[in-house]
């Protein structure tokens, strides 16, 4: 099955899911102009889930990486308690488990024998301090825990990084820390931006069509 066969179950998922959602119509704009308006606020916040799926899958076409998700990355206290503290990269053992996160995308690269966690937001849209702290504190806890996760997953990397992937460039979390859209090609030595963009172009046109049903 072809990379984007495997993404268009998503997308159309998505836009049955559009399609049929419920919405108000506002007595200005009238019913088309309020469903139209509906459908495409809730599509930004669904494209993030069809970034994260194109992203998987674009990098399940290279030879050099592995990759998977991580649904209850465990969170130690050790970790939680050296926040803010001149230890915040120190390496700790991961197993114990306070609190879980859930970690976008995890890819080995067999090339230069790194593990890598990546967080992946439309990067649309400035966060408040709150929201920037709250990213802060799980990227430096991940970075703290993801060589020892690594080794108990059986891959022994020489180094181990967690990243946020703001793709469409407004950063939240300065450099080295995070990428945008057009530096995953470069970053991951695979056309990982292209085929992602493929994806986006599908989604697009599946959208733009049922916008012109209404």
């Amino acid at each position: 099955m072809s990379y984007l066969d495997r993404v268009k179950p998503i997308v159309n998922q998505t836009i049955s899911t559009l399609a049929s959602a419920n919405f108000e119509t506002d007595p200005i704009a009238g019913e088309k102009y309020s469903r139209q308006t509906s459908i495409i606020s809730s599509a930004y916040k669904r494209h993030g889930t069809i970034l994260e799926r194109a992203m998987l899958e674009s990098l399940r076409e290279s030879n050099r990486h592995k990759v998977w998700r991580e649904d209850a990355f465990r969170v130690s206290h050790a970790a939680d308690q050296l926040i803010g503290h001149q230890a915040d990269m120190a390496l700790l053992p991961y197993g114990e488990s306070i609190r879980t996160l859930q970690i976008d995308m995890m890819v080995f690269d067999s090339a230069d024998q790194t593990l890598r966690a990546y967080e992946v937001k439309r990067g649309f849209g400035k966060f408040d301090a709150g929201k920037i702290r709250s990213i802060r504190r799980d990227l430096i806890v991940t970075q703290m825990l993801l060589k020892s996760y690594g080794e108990l997953a059986g891959y022994k990397a020489e180094r181990a990084e967690a990243k946020i992937i703001f793709y469409y460039g407004r950063r939240s979390i300065p450099r080295p820390h995070s990428l945008v859209g057009p530096e995953l090609n470069d970053h991951f030595g695979f056309p990982v931006y292209d085929l992602v963009e493929e994806a986006n172009a599908y989604f697009k046109q599946q959208l733009y069509d049922l916008l012109d049903r209404i």
